[in-house]
């Protein structure tokens, strides 16, 4: 079969065509996203239209940067590897420095505020245990299924479904025993709040540490920004929507 030259050290085989590149086969995605916003600009809000860009962003950073927050804890258990539980702490150290503030001088920005219960304490552990289960929590089931991944495509409906039946419930479970919520933010001011949750931060991270003996050097580089990225597009969450990001909260 004879060959073609296409570059220095690459050939083709004659008649074959060539594949689509990356940036092809994304802009039918991409005129789909920009429809959308300029149907929510025009007919709904422009609130509405950028919150859809920063889901975009949000899912992006993500899927580009394989970040999982259920995939960073396992592998801390199970190879004492720390790298995502780091690049977990970086995100929420980053997050922090930029809405405390955020909620401390724009009143119509809201915490997510949930009273300490019984539920929590139950709900935390079937959620946690189930996430393993899955390969995925909330925002990992979301993108990996929006990736066409098989098994991430059937959870997402069991997971609406949950949720749904979860909140329809709420009351009963509430009524078991919970506290009143606290805020840091609001008990504390902006700075001090920042400096309590810095600190506990630092303490978690020292833990991990000092328990599978490696410190950050050598966390690969896509936990490192892809906890940048998701720290700016949430903080631009909480500012348009004027609520925190919350994967399944609606």
């Amino acid at each position: 079969m004879s060959t073609l030259v296409t570059s220095p050290g690459a050939t083709v085989a004659a008649g074959a065509t060539r594949a689509p590149s990356l940036w092809a086969q994304r802009l039918p995605i991409a005129a789909v996203v920009l429809a959308l916003f300029g149907w929510l600009l025009w007919s709904v809000s422009s609130r509405q239209a950028l919150l859809l860009l920063v889901g975009v962003g949000l899912g992006w950073g993500l899927a580009a940067a394989r970040f999982g927050f259920t995939t960073g804890w396992r592998i801390l258990v199970e190879q004492r590897d720390p790298s995502g539980v780091y690049g977990q702490i970086i995100l929420l150290a980053l997050l922090a420095a930029v809405s405390m503030p955020m909620l401390a001088h724009f009143p119509e920005t809201h915490a997510a505020l949930g009273p300490p219960s019984i539920s929590l304490l139950v709900g935390a552990f079937v959620f946690g245990l189930c996430m393993q289960i899955a390969d995925g929590c909330g925002s990992g089931t979301l993108y990996k299924a929006g990736l066409g991944v098989p098994l991430n495509m059937a959870i997402l409906p069991m997971f609406a479904i949950g949720s749904f039946l979860g909140s329809v419930q709420l009351n009963d479970w509430l009524a078991l025993g919970a506290l009143e919520p606290v805020g840091l933010v609001d008990r504390l001011g902006a700075w001090p709040a920042l400096g309590a949750t810095l600190v506990a931060l630092a303490v978690v991270a020292a833990g991990v540490a000092a328990w599978t003996g490696k410190g950050l050097r050598g966390v690969p580089r896509r936990w490192l920004w892809g906890a940048l990225v998701l720290a700016l597009v949430a903080a631009l969450n909480l500012f348009i929507a004027g609520q925190p990001w919350g994967a399944v909260y609606g």
